[in-house]
């Protein structure tokens, strides 16, 4: 058989293959919600804006409604949309919507020895450990506060430093929130010039910007391609291993200095639960799933609450009477004399509703990391069978028309009454909800109060431009919805 024939039967074999999937495709489609019709390999990916994938699935359920199916390559995923939807699956229906879907950018790393990417009673056990530990630590309590002030004074040392000069907030901001979580994780701040801190806040931020982009987008969705493949995303899992390697040499140097009986950190106390357990051949609780989990907790806990902040900055830059409005609720309840505190918060109803609506209107991240429904179930009147990836966008609660009016206008009085007081809105998911919400919810609530209102007790910050040129469009396409790069200048108060 010469080489022609041979290429025209691989040809036919693969043509028909093809033929094959994209039938088994569309009959499985046949079983689920509604939605746009899928191509092979590809998909629904043609309908989806890789520059705003939230607001492309935002569009494409006005068509087929709040409860649709979508293609990613040839992989079906359910997608939510709207408060009452949310509501109903990932609270209502918590066990049945709690596990974790696929996420090839970082379960490929973790293999699912961690608490994030894990599913079943590795997640419960580690997920209870963590929630625990970190309120022994003092997350909601005054402790961490504390630390959480002391944290914003080395910030605004540093801004002053800038000498109303511009500046990118990116790294400043990153460095303070990242010292907080260390200080949990590794029991220690470290100074901004220590090259391994450094490190640390570089590869978060670095990751956190590629998972949000295209490259990101398209290495969850084809990982068995993108590993051949030369682009950014190859960065991911270099900047994953050289965190690794600093949390490996932190678990031996504190493995030699361990105290069972006066534990420092998050590491020590994982330590002594994995001694407590060496015993038990099924324990969750070994070397590589504390640097995991570890990782876990720096990932989660620094870019995101930095992104606020940096964002915050961006809008208050774009509304300058706002941001003069904050300045006269601290005046009054704050004053210069003295930090800001926790409990100066529920007499700062204006500046309480400014964060939330930051929050709201920039919907920092757009989409909740996928969840993977665990038993069959019904939803808005579709049965949803188990095993199929969800995608819940956050983004389409913060901009859900029955709970805001304006949802695209940056509006303070979403979260105001009548009278000037807080108005809860439960239309705000910016942990996501159920099962899977954020474990370090408490933690990066305070330290948003703490740094903002410390960050304007200080400081006005002027755009380094004009006002009239800021564009508050994210540049982040999926995992984090990230502000356009700006500079500004920090005015002394």
């Amino acid at each position: 058989m010469d080489f022609g024939a041979v290429l025209f039967l691989l040809l036919v074999a693969c043509i028909s293959y093809m033929i094959v999937m994209y039938g088994k495709m569309l009959q499985k489609r046949g079983q689920l919600p509604p939605g746009p019709m899928p191509l092979p390999i590809i998909g629904n990916l043609l309908q989806v804006n890789t520059d705003n994938t939230a607001k492309s699935l935002i569009a494409i359920s006005k068509k087929y409604g709040p409860v649709f199916t979508i293609h990613l390559g040839s992989k079906p995923n359910l997608v939510l949309c709207g408060y009452e939807t949310m509501r109903e699956a990932l609270i209502d229906q918590a066990e049945k919507f709690g596990g974790r879907g696929r996420f090839p950018a970082a379960d490929n790393f973790t293999k699912g020895n961690d608490m994030a990417f894990s599913n079943g009673e590795k997640w419960k056990e580690l997920h209870r450990f963590v929630l625990q530990t970190m309120r022994n630590f003092g997350v909601g309590k005054r402790s961490i506060e504390e630390r959480i002030q002391e944290e914003a004074q080395f910030l605004i040392k540093e801004l002053r430093k800038t000498s109303q000069l511009p500046f990118e907030p990116t790294l400043i901001f990153g460095r303070s929130i990242a010292n907080v979580m260390c200080s949990i994780v590794f029991g220690t701040r470290f100074e901004y010039e220590d090259k391994t801190f450094q490190t640390i806040v570089r590869v978060i931020s670095e990751n956190f910007h590629i998972m949000s982009s295209f490259w990101g987008m398209m290495y969850n969705i084809y990982p068995e391609i993108m590993d051949y493949l030369p682009g950014p995303h190859k960065k991911i899992f270099k900047n994953h291993e050289v965190q690794a390697a600093i949390l490996q040499d932190a678990v031996k140097a504190h493995q030699e200095t361990l105290d069972p009986d006066s534990p420092r950190d998050f590491i020590d106390v994982f330590l002594i639960k994995m001694q407590k357990e060496k015993s038990n051949p099924r324990t969750h609780f070994f070397t590589e799933s504390l640097i995991m989990t570890a990782h876990n907790l720096l990932n989660g806990g620094i870019d995101t609450v930095t992104t606020v902040l940096r964002y915050g900055v961006l809008i208050l830059m774009k509304f300058p009477e706002v941001e003069e409005k904050i300045h006269e609720e601290i005046n009054q309840v704050i004053g210069q004399d003295r930090p800001p505190a926790m409990e100066d918060r529920k007499k700062m109803p204006y500046t309480d509703a400014v964060i939330q609506e930051i929050q709201r209107f920039a919907s920092i991240v757009p989409l909740a990391l996928p969840h993977l429904v665990m038993q069959d179930t019904q939803l808005k009147g579709y049965k949803i069978p188990k095993d199929i990836t969800v995608i819940p966008v956050l983004a389409s609660v913060h901009h859900d028309p029955a709970h805001y009016e304006k949802p695209e206008v940056f509006n303070p009085a979403n979260f105001l009454d009548k009278n000037g007081c807080i108005k809860k809105n439960d239309a705000l998911m910016i942990f996501s909800a159920g099962r899977r919400i954020c474990p370090g919810e408490n933690l990066a609530r305070m330290e948003t109060f703490l740094f903002f209102t410390t960050l304007l007790q200080n400081f006005t910050f002027q755009p380094f431009g004009s006002r009239e040129d800021i564009k508050l469009t994210p540049s982040g396409t999926s995992l984090g919805n990230l502000p356009q790069s700006y500079q500004c200048c920090a005015i002394p108060r």
